[in-house]
């Protein structure tokens, strides 16, 4: 099962909703759909589902819709049609009361702009959730101190958020939310305060959480570069749709369409691509236990001076070459063992990435070998290929295509009525409170 899962997921804001959502439904283009309605379609036909222990990031640039999507996650807003569902739970039928259970038990949010209590200590920031759930304030206590070691802060803990700085603060912030207990947390632009270096300190703090504790995360940004570094999955959105679901390494090597080619043109691709995605298959490769006949006739048949060696469950071993397979055949030998070695070819993991390779391909005699976790030979990546990837890493001239360009600025969707929630979570930033699903100040 998924831990969310969106499904057909609308949002209209304005009058006439329905009617602008049918002729979204009916393919017209939102502007066509939109006309002569007062109404801003900020989601439109929002489709996706989010694995257990995922980082699902959702990028876009302003006014794309992605705030707006994020918040009816937890309920803050109510699609204007449509399904979200957290662990098989449908969330847009709940009564407030299940709403708020569901908020405690399952979802934490982690806002941009921290929303912490000034008057309260950092200790007493981090517990807030739990303290709304009703907690004995000894748990409490013991809770928001263990997240609080989590993230780093625990020598902050009687401090008040004015004697941090701003990535400390993003931190309490991110405490908080691992306090609540909560396996999904939902990010909303919560990095994109800090400063460069801060904000990449954070990033690696992220993952190795993620890493140590299974959260399954929704990651809201208009950083192309951190949703690449951050996300297992990447949903691309522009004008409220999501044109594209992948991978950073399918994204950048298969764009749905000039829009995202041309979002992903100046990416470094040699930081995201990996040696799985430029390997070639390994044709020249032989058992240990074949003889070196086979060997030399295997060598005549592929053209090549090198053969890489496997043994038991096609572990990789080495490789033997054309002068070591001569003096088996002049020895009289039956096998191979005894002639692999392991000193002319470089191994390197499927994932490595491709920016890594260039030091191993300069000091690899031959193409070097990848291995994918078990040790199994999955590829070779001769020199010429990596020197083609590197070529292919300078992107094209974005200007000379004529297709959906990547806007150098957009017009905002999601609007004044965006704000709504975050102004009702300055005073609840665990996003705890009885919010109606018509929030104060939506358009009905």
């Amino acid at each position: 099962m998924s831990a969310l899962a969106v499904k057909s997921l609308y949002k209209i804001f304005g009058s006439r909703e329905d009617e602008a959502v049918r002729r979204l439904v009916d393919g017209a283009p939102r502007a066509e759909a939109l006309a002569g309605l007062s109404a801003t379609a900020a989601v439109i036909d929002a489709n996706f589902e989010v694995r257990p222990g995922e980082i699902f990031v959702v990028m876009g640039l302003s006014g794309s819709g992605k705030s707006t999507l994020i918040r009816m996650l937890n309920g803050l807003l109510r699609p204007t049609t449509g399904s979200v569902q957290v662990d098989g739970v449908e969330l847009t039928g709940l009564k407030p009361a299940a709403l708020r259970r569901l908020r405690r038990e399952k979802i934490s949010m982690v806002f941009q702009h921290f929303a912490l209590m000034p008057h309260r200590t950092v200790l007493e920031n981090a517990g807030y959730a739990l303290e709304v759930a009703g907690l004995p304030k000894a748990e409490r206590r013991e809770r928001a101190f263990d997240a609080l070691r989590m993230v780093g802060l625990e020598e902050w803990a009687d401090k008040l958020p004015h004697d941090l700085s701003g990535g400390m603060r993003q931190r309490v912030g991110l405490a908080r939310a691992l306090a609540a207990g909560t396996d999904i947390l939902l990010m909303d632009e919560a990095f994109s305060a800090l400063d460069p270096l801060i904000r990449r300190e954070i990033q690696d703090q992220l993952l190795e959480l993620q890493a140590e504790l299974g959260k399954t995360i929704v990651f809201i940004t208009h950083d192309l570069n951190e949703a690449m570094r951050l996300g297992h999955r990447i949903a691309v959105m522009r004008d409220g749709r999501i044109v594209q679901i992948g991978t950073a390494e399918e994204i950048l090597t298969d764009p749905a369409n000039d829009y995202v080619a041309q979002f992903v043109a100046d990416v470094d691709r040699t930081r995201i691509l990996t040696a799985s995605s430029v390997m070639e298959k390994p044709h020249t490769v032989l058992d240990v236990n074949v003889g070196p006949r086979v060997a030399a006739r295997t060598l005549r048949e592929t053209l090549t001076s090198v053969l890489y060696v496997t043994g038991p469950a096609k572990r990789f071993l080495g490789t033997v070459t054309e002068d070591e397979i001569l003096r088996a055949l002049r020895e009289g030998r039956q096998r191979l063992d005894g002639y692999v070695s392991t000193e002319r070819v470089r191994t390197v993991s499927e994932d490595t990435a491709v920016a890594d390779l260039f030091t191993d391909c300069a000091e690899s005699v031959h193409p070097m070998a990848v291995l994918d976790d078990r040790g199994r030979l999955v590829g070779v990546i001769p020199r010429i290929t990596l020197l083609s990837s590197l070529a292919s890493a300078v992107p094209d001239d974005p200007s000379a295509g004529d297709g959906d360009a990547a806007p150098a600025v957009a017009t905002p969707t999601d609007g004044p009525v965006a704000a709504t929630p975050d102004a009702v979570v300055a005073d609840d930033p665990a996003g705890m409170v009885d919010v109606p699903l018509h929030a104060k100040g939506e358009p009905a």
